[in-house]
């Protein structure tokens, strides 16, 4: 596995994915904001969150990254279309499964069956992410299909 390869396009993969996801909230299409999510699991501060957030992202970006390689690697091919696909797999993973028990792991985060309390403000995401809009299944699909298809299609392959 080329580490330099990994290096950029893990970064680049997730620049997109960032993007896609940041131009679908400002679009309105979800009000999902994740840097802002990761963040507040380490602080309450909103500004010092964001900035958290964002270094939380970009380094399970590169951490993914390195698993969709390593998966590549295993099969022994890398194509646009693979990437497309293990995208796909990812992002109903995300919504289907790490939405949902978001709230279990993050303390500021508000439980759907007990509701806020003074430490636990956040709105959960709930199933498919749908309460921060219906919009958000469709943004987080379409950046993970986005984020494996750069890693498919540029993932260094040297099976020699």
């Amino acid at each position: 596995m080329n580490f330099g390869s990994w290096l950029l396009w893990g970064f680049v993969g997730t620049v997109v994915l960032s993007v896609i996801v940041a131009a679908s909230q400002g679009l309105g299409l979800t009000r999902m904001n994740m840097p802002y999510l990761l963040g507040t699991v380490f602080t309450p501060d909103r500004d010092r969150a964001k900035l958290i957030g964002v270094a939380c992202h970009f380094a399970s970006g590169w951490l993914f990254a390195l698993v969709y390689f390593a998966a590549f690697h295993a099969l022994g091919t890398a194509t646009w279309w693979l990437g497309a696909l293990a995208g796909l797999v990812h992002g109903s993973f995300v919504l289907t499964v790490g939405m949902p028990l978001l709230p279990a792991l993050h303390p500021r985060m508000a439980n759907e069956q007990y509701g806020p309390t003074v430490v636990r403000q956040l709105e959960p995401p709930g199933f498919l992410g749908l309460h921060y809009g219906i919009g958000t299944p469709v943004s987080v699909l379409v950046a993970h299909v986005a984020f494996g298809t750069i890693l498919g299609a540029f993932c260094d392959i040297d099976l020699r």
